[in-house]
This record gives C-alpha cells, structure tokens and sequence, in this order.
C-alpha cells in the first residue's frame, strides 16, 4: 500500500486482508502503538461491518469519536470525527482495522473448515439459455442447492424471523450438509449476531454517553458554583478595599495629628524650662525676702522700748 492523507491505494480486495504489519507499514509507528493499546482496552465498537465498509466508534482519550472506513476503486478511505494531523490514517482508525482483522479471522477460519480439503476443482456447466438470454426453469445456479435442503431453510427461516422480531434467541439451524443453504442460514446468524452485537454497542455508546452528560452537569454546577463564590470574593475584596482606602485616610489624620501633637509637646517641654528658670528665680526671690524679714525682725527687737 502506498500512502496519502486520508486514502491509500490498496490491492485488497477485502478489508479482513488488511493485517497488522501491513497497517504498521504505512501509518506513523506513534499513532499505531496508540490504536494497538485502543485495540487491547477494549475501546473500539463496530457498529456495521463487511468486507467493503465499517462503521464504528471509538472511545479516545478526550471523548468517543466516529469512523467510516471502506473500500473503493481500489484505495482505502477513511474518515473520523477527531481532529489529529496524524496522517495518512489516524489512531482511531488504525485501531477500528485492527479489531476487524482479529474479528474477521474466526469467519475465516470456519469458512476454511465448512470446505473440504481434498475436493478438485470442476468446471461448472453454462447455464442454458431459453433464447432471450435468461436461464431456463430447473436450471439451479449452485450445484449445492437442493429442493429438500430450500424446503428445510423455509422451515427454518420462518421461526427465526419470529424470533428476530421479537428479539429472542434463534433457533438451532437444521442439520444441514455444507454448501449454498447452510451458507444462507449462517448468514443470516452472522447478520442477527452483528445485529445484537450494534444494539450491546448502542447501549454501551448510549450509557457513555449518559455517564459523560451526568458529568457534564457535574462540572456546570461546579462552574456555577465557582462563579458564584468567584463574585462573592470580588464583592469581598471591593468592600475590603474601600475600608482600606477608609484606613488610609484615617491614617493620614493621625499622621496630622501625631506632627500637631509633636510640636505641642516641644512647645510644652519649652515652656516647663521657662517655668522652671522662673522657679528657681522665684526661689532665689523668696530667699532673699525672708533675709530681709529675719533682719527686719532683728532690728525691731533691739529697737523696741525696754
């Protein structure tokens, strides 16, 4: 296979052809170790399937992503819901071509086994034609169909059509010789196991998907949450704020008045000085008066008449 985004030109006829070393050989060795470990985490639903198309779903590390890969006109397509530059194909659909080759090797082996091995190859006879170029009544185009094995799958088919509409188990195929009729009844099982197999994906895809909604709301209430403490905080800091700026003001004043206060306080020191020279002054003062009246008192003793 030769490559390019997105569609690679491709010799298989089959998509079960498609094996992993010829996978490896033409995606990045990256992306295909990451579809590998998709692969073995049981991440990739198949939602529809043939040797021509898929239809699937992979869960990835950042949400469930969708794939559609087919073949046609001898390229292989691909197309996902993700966004990865990962080229040609990307990890979800590396991973989707891994699951179809190990789910198509059990058909194939049991196909391998439904044909005998020492059987040699014959050349089947031409249809003969009526004249206007179709085949003629009688004439059957396998040499397998037989008259009493189409009468046993009619039978059959009756009771496992009532069983797929009411969504029962199907009844045990009728014991019948490999060839084209035991090929139709297996395909019919292979169609409804397929069938339950896309309805257990729907599910499981459908219960993912309520899991990650639940989650979803989670994550909006807690987001409703956090922005509601998120305008609580900012009504907070804006009514912290203006009590700061309050401070600030108030803090001005006081640096005012502990400056007023501070030559106040020089002015007193100033003027108890002066008071206290006074004082001492006064002292001196006063000293002096009561020299003067202990000799005042002194002469008029000695002054006095006897």
């Amino acid at each position: 296979m030769a490559t390019m985004k997105n569609k690679i030109p491709c010799s298989a006829d089959r998509l079960g052809l498609l094996d992993p070393q010829m996978i490896k050989a033409v995606v990045e060795i990256s992306a295909f170790q990451i579809g590998h470990q998709y692969l073995s985490e049981n991440r990739v639903r198949i939602v529809e399937a043939d040797d021509a198309q898929i239809s699937s779903a992979v869960i990835g590390n950042s949400g469930l992503y969708e794939q559609t890969i087919r073949l046609k006109d001898g390229h292989l397509i691909s197309k996902c819901s993700c966004t990865l530059p990962e080229e040609p194909i990307c990890r979800h659909c590396i991973a989707v071509l891994l699951e179809y080759h190990r789910w198509s090797q059990p058909r194939q082996s049991r196909k391998s086994k439904d044909t005998p091995r020492d059987v040699k190859a014959t050349t089947q006879p031409e249809p003969q034609s009526n004249g206007n170029g179709a085949p003629t009544m009688g004439q059957s185009s396998s040499a397998d169909v037989k008259l009493s094995e189409v009468m046993v799958f009619v039978e059959w088919l009756q009771p496992a059509i009532k069983a797929i509409e009411q969504a029962q188990s199907m009844p045990l195929p009728p014991p019948i010789a490999p060839g084209e009729v035991s090929n139709w009844i297996q395909t019919i099982r292979n169609l409804e196991d397929r069938r339950r197999d896309s309805e257990e994906v729907q599910l499981k895809l459908e219960s993912d998907m309520r899991d990650r909604e639940a989650y979803v709301a989670r994550l909006s209430q807690q987001l409703q949450a956090s922005t509601a403490e998120a305008k609580t905080a900012q009504a907070t800091s804006q009514a912290l704020q203006q009590e700061l700026a309050t401070y600030k003001v108030a803090l001005s004043k006081v640096a005012e008045l502990s400056g007023e206060v501070s030559r106040y306080d020089g002015q007193l020191k100033s003027m108890a000085q002066d008071f206290s020279s006074k004082g001492n002054q006064l002292d001196r003062l006063a000293g002096s008066c009561k020299q003067v009246a202990e000799a005042l008192n002194a002469i008029t003793k000695q002054t006095a008449p006897r």
